[in-house]
């Protein structure tokens, strides 16, 4: 199994293809993800990894590239901030906010506009909003918020969006 761990920096993961745009200690292939294309062939890859990545790039790009170094049925699992964290708005970087629903727009026979894009992904497996582990309230937030889809939307147009959130994780099969 081919896994990619995409702008790992730091990151270094065992079992992975480590790609960052810096030559670091542990990095495989060096390649600014910016730079398309990737250096691998087309449903060359199992197993995707793009943690703290896209709010950073023009993300459309960027996934329409992943979408074509996947394979049929493969795995693409995501780390992005939620509109809501503090983060977004602290680091100059950051260029795109992200709800939850944002990946939706990139899935077959979605309920949104289905001629953007010419690339669809088949499913979200999974889709969690999480919370800064500080205290029991926000682990107790966290836990209703995922409780399912219309607790997600509940929070993010209603007034709980003053506990702000951290990260979005989705998982993606192609």
């Amino acid at each position: 199994m081919k896994k990619l761990n995409l702008g790992c920096g730091k990151d270094i993961r065992q079992g992975y293809i480590n790609l960052d745009k810096k030559h670091l200690e542990g990095v495989d292939i060096v390649h600014n993800i910016e730079d398309l294309p990737f250096p691998f062939e087309n449903e060359e890859i199992d197993e995707i990894l793009c943690q703290d990545i896209l709010e950073h790039v023009d993300y459309i790009k960027v996934i329409r590239e992943l979408y074509r170094i996947l394979k049929k049925g493969g795995l693409l699992k995501i780390r992005v901030p939620h509109f809501t964290a503090a983060n977004n708005y602290r680091d100059p970087t950051h260029k795109h906010l992200f709800s939850f629903r944002t990946f939706e727009f990139f899935i077959k026979n979605n309920l949104y506009r289905t001629y953007y894009f010419d690339f669809y992904f088949s499913e979200i497996k999974k889709r969690h909003i999480s919370f800064s582990r500080g205290s029991i309230w926000t682990r107790f937030v966290e836990y209703i918020v995922n409780l399912n889809d219309f607790m997600k939307e509940f929070y993010e147009i209603s007034w709980l969006r003053i506990i702000p959130a951290s990260n979005i994780y989705i998982e993606i099969i192609k």
